[in-house]
């Protein structure tokens, strides 16, 4: 049991320093594919030779699939918390932090994915636990060898985020530098835009279009994320202008594959959206300078990869580099 200034003393040490630890995490996985050289951890059958046009990929559902072997280990919690969201929210909250209805992967063999209900703070349990234990320095890393095989969906519930690079036909993409202070994941590092844990808006059915384009306009836009109880996704503007750029061809949505942080065990499906130049100026015109997660850029398609960048990112631009005729860039 950890008291609450060490615990508070190995989030920021976490926070700080996600780059160094997921170089050090990234060392303990020497026999695990890795996407693209970077090291975004996968199995060999998760990447397709080939982009997959976002609307082939098919999403099966599992109303109950079976408990994770690990859902919310008490390693190293200050007393009176009974998980790692406990935790955070008492002690070092970030701004947003909100315990969403989310989908959790079951099965991946693309172009199937098999989705199940999960919540957001299923994920912060077991994947923010093991990089704390990681930061704080434990000998023998005790939680994350309960863990094991960080490809293996049945271990613990790995809650999908959908990570899109999106790139224009000049060549430029969409850079994020996540703010530590607004984010409970992946603070410090550069991202790729938008980015958002795959969740449900209300009653509907898993989509990801529908998820990607509400990113859009929370990322890109600076809209709320709450659409209140009378919106209907496909009577508004925004949507129906992403919607019909995508089935004229001004937009090109393609699965590239999914990967596993080597720090956090968090759970990335690789998207990338290939736009004209005037299309990126008629829908995102008013790209912000600043979001609610951190600072947005533009930045050269073929330039160096930022440093230190989260690995889904890093992946999801080498498979869009590889793949750029594919993509019209």
């Amino acid at each position: 049991m950890a008291d609450e200034e060490e615990w508070r003393r190995a989030r920021a040490e976490l926070n700080a320093c996600r780059g160094r630890l997921g170089e050090i995490a990234d060392g303990l996985y020497p026999d695990v594919p890795r996407v693209a050289g970077t090291p975004l951890l996968c199995r060999d059958a998760w990447i397709p030779g080939a982009p997959i046009p976002l609307e082939e990929i098919r999403l099966e559902w599992d109303a109950r699939p079976v408990p994770a072997a690990i859902a919310d280990p008490a390693d190293g919690l200050p007393e009176g918390c009974r998980t790692y969201a406990d935790a955070v929210a008492a002690l070092a909250p970030p701004k947003v932090f909100e315990d969403r209805p989310s989908y959790r992967l079951v099965a991946a063999d693309p172009p199937v994915l098999r989705l199940g209900p999960a919540r957001y703070f299923d994920g912060v349990n077991v994947g923010e636990s093991v990089a704390h234990e990681l930061a704080a320095g434990v000998d023998g890393l005790p939680l994350r060898v309960r863990v094991g095989d960080p490809c293996d969906l049945s271990r613990r519930a790995a809650l999908p985020a959908v990570t899109t690079v999106t790139v224009t036909t000049s060549g430029r993409y969409v850079l994020h530098r996540r703010d530590a202070s607004k984010v409970a994941h992946a603070g410090g590092l550069y991202q790729v835009m938008p980015v958002g844990v795959f969740q449900p808006l209300g009653d509907e059915p898993p989509d990801l279009w529908r998820c990607m384009v509400r990113e859009y306009a929370e990322e890109f836009l600076g809209a709320d994320e709450d659409y209140g109880d009378d919106f209907v996704q496909e009577d508004w503007p925004f949507h129906q202008a992403m919607t019909a750029a995508r089935d004229e061809g001004r937009l090109r949505a393609r699965f590239l594959g999914l990967g596993v942080d080597p720090l956090t065990l968090a759970l990335d499906l690789l998207t990338v959206v290939a736009v004209d130049d005037a299309l990126f100026g008629e829908l995102f015109g008013g790209l912000v300078a600043v979001n609610d997660e951190g600072e947005v850029s533009m930045a050269p398609f073929d330039g160096a990869v930022p440093r230190p960048m989260q690995p889904a990112g890093a992946a999801a631009l080498g498979l869009a580099r590889r793949h750029r005729a594919a993509l019209g860039l």
